[in-house]
């Protein structure tokens, strides 16, 4: 359990009581009363850093301001739609609160899991987290999902209920939350009359069409066509992370997000080199016989509003889209680099982090443009190696490494984006692309990095295959833990095992062996003894997990722009 300042400050307190003068103490015969234990919330307080969610708006005329105050809009239905899917009863869950901190920590949760703490109850008498969230009858088992004749069960926007009969039958996302959606919807196209960039626009009307219908390829598509906008929205059920039980259902999310111009056009001419990338991966040719699509780009940007999904536990850096496979590899995918987030947990995080658990003459490697630019080729790397299992013949074939992998794809594919990252960087600096005597500061950084996520714990998709990727290298021998508690990477070995590491998760993606990635998650995506113990210190230390943002219309400065409740 971590422990908080607060409970410190409690005991100060009291010591402090103890020490009043005569006149103010109490008379002896009156009962001591006892300290009041602070709750779970108040001992976590401290487990977030708050930043203000802000960016320069001044070049935007009221029509864009207009258009970004809608954008916004819609992003906080789709915290709605993420309550709906996490805990539907939200006004009694909160009601439930016994203090302030208590409320706080649950809306923040979007319900009473710790997403920061392993899933850890918030409120007494809460069971552990369902695995399969609300997306499946509470009473399913996985061999009755098998063993149901439903076309649409694995589909990622629908859920499975029960018939009066007690048969599964599958509802539709678009009919199951239709209210909340057309309000969404109607937000996005209202956005749109006031788009400058015809593209844009275009977009926000058919993803508008894409929430009343599920159907997200065509608006996917248009998303990756768009090259000249200078406001980006990500919105809809993106992610799969929520259902442990199978990975395959989304959960509604919001996104919005101004470009950095200049940052992106810098960033642009990586985007060239996935083909040859995706070439020299470390592993037979088999597992690399896919081709990246041509339309990649890469791009930064500041965020101005986290919505639902995006807003729960450890919040993304960086964003790789779309999740669609076949949008993947006949459009690529969007890398956006979120880096006002990026600058902030770096500075309230990372830092604090390395200065605890990094070899001293090894703190000056922790740079943030290292750590930008491991999140950079993360996002890029999700576009190499394979999407599709090799059938008998060695051949991708049509079952999807999501679907063959089940709950295990989502660690296995942030793992992978993780070591391909350093691969790319790597390959790119021996290519004279960047500079190569900055590499070691990719590792440092790398494995500072590595200590920040596997805080997040086994309930997230990126800790586990932040847990799974430390023990395999501290295996390898790639860092090695010094008599003072901190950490020195290897050089040699770390490159070592990020060409081992990858070619054993390509391959792994590339059979579809679910029982593998099974046995690697179980034995190795877990929080050995010693980093536990490390962990510790850097709660003793106070050092925040994650952050939290200040975000809305009125940090904006946009409530006048806002569209009337109707």
């Amino acid at each position: 359990m971590r422990r908080h300042p607060l409970l410190l400050a409690c005991l100060a307190t009291l010591a402090l009581a103890a020490c009043r003068n005569d006149a103010q103490a109490p008379a002896a015969t009156d009962a001591a009363k006892p300290a009041a234990t602070p709750s779970y919330a108040e001992q976590h307080a401290g487990d977030y850093a708050t930043v203000p969610l802000k960016a320069d708006l001044s070049a935007f005329d009221d029509e864009g301001k207009r258009m970004l105050a809608l954008l916004v809009q819609a992003s906080e239905v789709m915290d709605d739609l993420y309550w709906q899917q996490s805990w539907p009863d939200k006004a009694g869950l909160l009601a439930k609160a016994p203090d302030a901190a208590t409320k706080d920590l649950l809306a923040m949760n979007f319900g009473p899991w710790d997403r920061l703490n392993e899933d850890t109850p918030i409120l007494p008498g809460i069971g552990p987290r369902p695995v399969g969230g609300v997306f499946y009858p509470a009473d399913m088992t996985k061999e009755e999902f098998e063993n149901a004749d439903l076309a649409d069960k694995a589909s990622w926007y629908t859920l499975l209920r029960r018939d009066d009969a007690g048969k599964l039958v599958t509802v539709p996302y678009h009919q199951a939350y239709a209210a909340d959606l057309a309000r969404a919807a109607s937000l996005l196209r209202e956005a749109a009359k006031h788009s400058a960039d015809k593209s844009f626009a275009h977009y926000l009307d058919i993803r508008a069409d894409a929430l009343l219908s599920d159907d997200f390829r065509p608006s996917d598509m248009a998303w990756m066509d768009m090259k000249s906008n200078p406001v980006d929205i990500v919105v809809g059920p993106i992610e799969t992370y929520e259902d442990q039980l199978f990975g395959y259902k989304a959960a509604y999310e919001g996104l919005v997000l101004i470009k950095d111009q200049a940052w992106s056009a810098k960033l642009a001419r990586f985007a060239q080199f996935l083909p040859s990338l995706q070439t020299g991966l470390p592993v037979d040719a088999k597992y690399k016989a896919e081709k990246p699509g041509s339309a990649a780009d890469l791009n930064a940007y500041a965020a101005i509003y986290y919505g639902g999904n995006a807003n729960v536990g450890a919040k993304t850096i960086a964003i790789n889209l779309p999740n669609d496979e076949e949008v993947q590899l006949a459009k690529g995918t969007r890398r956006l680099q979120l880096e006002n987030v990026i600058r902030a947990k770096f500075d309230a995080i990372l830092v604090p982090i390395a200065n605890q658990l990094i070899a001293k003459d090894q703190l000056g490697n922790v740079t943030f443009d290292a750590f930008f630019e491991d999140t950079m080729f993360h996002e890029v790397a999700h576009g190499l190696g394979i999407k599709h299992v090799l059938d008998k013949d060695g051949h991708p074939g049509k079952t999807t490494v999501s679907d063959a992998l089940k709950e295990f794809s989502s660690n296995f594919e942030e793992g992978k984006a993780d070591v391909l990252g350093l691969y790319m960087i790597d390959a790119l600096s021996q290519r004279g692309e960047l500079d190569k005597s900055k590499l070691m500061d990719s590792y440092v950084t790398f494995l500072a990095g590595m200590l920040r996520s596997v805080r997040f714990g086994a309930s997230d998709a990126h800790g586990k295959a932040n847990m799974i990727r430390f023990n395999f290298f501290a295996e390898r021998g790639a860092f090695v833990r010094e008599a003072d508690g901190r950490y020195r990477v290897d050089f040699d070995k770390m490159r070592d095992a990020v060409n081992a590491l990858s070619a054993k998760l390509l391959t792994v993606q590339g059979d579809g062996d679910y029982a593998e990635a099974k046995r690697m998650t179980e034995t190795l995506g877990v929080v050995k003894p010693q980093l536990a113990a490390d962990l510790d210190r850097l709660e003793a230390a106070h050092i925040p997990v994650d952050v939290r943002f200040e975000q809305g219309l009125g940090v904006l400065g946009l409530e006048q722009y806002a569209a009337k409740a109707r």
